[in-house]
């Protein structure tokens, strides 16, 4: 079984090695890609997601009361006994 699984994997690492070993466009493509991709999720990362809970409070318990607050407003109307039913049981 794991023989037989080592020599699957073993197959499909030499496809894609002999694949990409007889590119010759696609090598240069693929650059431009990965390129792409790492400037793309650079300007993304850097404008639009910024550290909100670091700017608006200073500790962790402020940070994590307003995430449990958020997340508690924005439950679905049934949660609320739920949770204070499991509350109740511990």
């Amino acid at each position: 079984m794991i023989s037989a699984i080592r020599s699957t994997v073993a197959a499909v690492y030499r496809f894609y090695r002999d694949g990409f070993a007889s590119m010759t466009m696609g090598r240069t493509l693929w650059r431009i890609i990965i390129i792409k991709l790492v400037i793309l999720f650079g300007v993304v990362k850097l404008f639009f997601m910024q550290d909100f809970l670091s700017q608006r409070f200073e500790t962790d318990r402020e940070k994590a009361g307003y995430v449990s607050g958020r997340l508690i407003a924005a439950a679905p109307a049934g949660l609320e006994n739920q949770s204070s039913k499991r509350e109740v049981n511990k």
